[in-house]
């Protein structure tokens, strides 16, 4: 777009040039005529017209260029301002966002050492992870886990003197553990079996054929290590009349009573009673409560004994408070007859004063041998 300048050059590069024109078309008209040429006459109108139009426009140019300086230094003055404040807008901005990202790369950073920490123990728990099924795929150190978690629950829940561990019966057999209630019941054995192989093969079946024929051999395991119990540690006069087998799992507990309930009903009529580490805990809570009742029990002679001497002492007591009673009586009687002595101490007194105040003649005469004067007596 052309600028107000440009444009008035190219006016008045037009007025030269039709002036230019009028000149020629002067310059070429016949000197002997008088009157003159028309179109001549009408370019020099036009000319003037366009001068005058040009002096208009010049005006008007003019006060174009003074309005759009005046805008342009507006519009400068408004951009400058704008500019300032949209400067301190982005500079905010960017405090904050500086703030911003350093506190949640600083978050971002205290998160990832929290992965880091859990992806460690994350590790390390997979480690012992491994070691457990290590442990578990063993025989031998499934029986030995077993046995540590057992000892662990009864260390827990018993005082020390209330069990023993790898006690020998008379049968020459060793338990596990032992834990000594009194007559009745009399000692429990509690023995460890872990039937994990069956469980897992029951668990990793990919059929059914296969689930019913681990959850067979389940109950055939299951079923021989209660007969052993029972057979084992189940000892007339010397153990309880039953025995308990820990099961260290609580799944396969679970699992025994939800789809094998006849089987738990056999172990019970063999008079072993499966256990799982959470209903180990609570039998050894009533057991604790059935030893404290037993000593209670044992102490009841003792304590019936000492009821009785305090019996005699507070009666003993009572005779003692009536006779301070009967001497606090006669103590008051003793205090009044005194007081009453007393009394009569005073008022003879009196009368001893009264008697030597009176005339000396008269007291003689009242003194005589026939008409002695008494005293009253205390």
């Amino acid at each position: 777009m052309l600028d107000s300048a440009t444009l008035f050059n190219l006016l008045i590069g037009l007025c030269l040039g039709l002036g230019a024109a009028v000149v020629v078309l002067r310059l070429r008209q016949p000197a002997q005529k008088d009157e003159p040429d028309p179109l001549v006459q009408k370019m020099t109108d036009t000319v003037e017209q366009m001068n005058r139009a040009q002096m208009e426009l010049a005006g008007r140019l003019d006060g174009m260029a003074a309005a759009q300086e005046t805008a342009r230094g507006e519009f400068s003055r408004t951009m400058t301002e704008q500019l300032t404040q949209v400067s301190k807008t982005v500079t905010d901005n960017l405090k904050d966002s500086g703030e911003r990202t350093t506190r949640t790369l600083g978050d971002l950073g205290q998160r990832l050492s929290l992965i880091d920490k859990a992806q460690q123990e994350i590790t390390a728990l997979s480690g012992q992870v491994v070691e457990l099924q290590q442990i578990l795929d063993n025989k031998q150190a499934r029986g030995a886990f077993g046995e540590a978690q057992l000892a662990d629950i009864v260390r827990d829940g018993l005082p020390e003197n209330a069990y023993a561990f790898q006690h020998t019966l008379s049968n020459g057999r060793r338990a596990d553990c032992l834990i000594r209630l009194p007559n009745p019941p009399g000692p429990v054995v509690v023995d460890s079996k872990f039937p994990l192989e069956a469980y897992q093969r029951w668990r990793n079946a990919d059929n059914d054929d296969a689930a019913r024929l681990a959850l067979s051999q389940l109950r055939t395991d299951t079923q021989k290590h209660a007969t052993d119990i029972a057979e084992r540690y189940i000892v007339p006069g010397e153990t309880a009349d039953a025995a308990l087998m820990f099961l260290p799992s609580e799944s396969v507990f679970a699992e025994l009573h939800s789809r094998l309930p006849d089987l738990i009903d056999k172990c019970r009529a063999l008079r072993v009673y499966p256990v799982s580490p959470n209903t180990m805990a609570l039998t050894l809570n009533t057991v604790r409560a059935i030893m404290r009742d037993v000593k209670m029990r044992e102490q009841a002679g003792l304590i019936q004994n000492e009821v009785r001497v305090l019996m005699e002492d507070v009666s003993r007591l009572n005779e003692r408070i009536g006779k301070l009673r009967t001497h606090f009586g006669q103590a008051e009687k003793d205090i009044e007859l005194i007081e009453t002595s007393g009394r009569k101490i005073s008022t003879r007194g009196d009368r001893i004063t009264g008697v030597e105040l009176e005339d000396k003649s008269d007291t003689a005469a009242d003194n005589t041998p026939d008409n002695p004067q008494k005293l009253p007596d205390i």
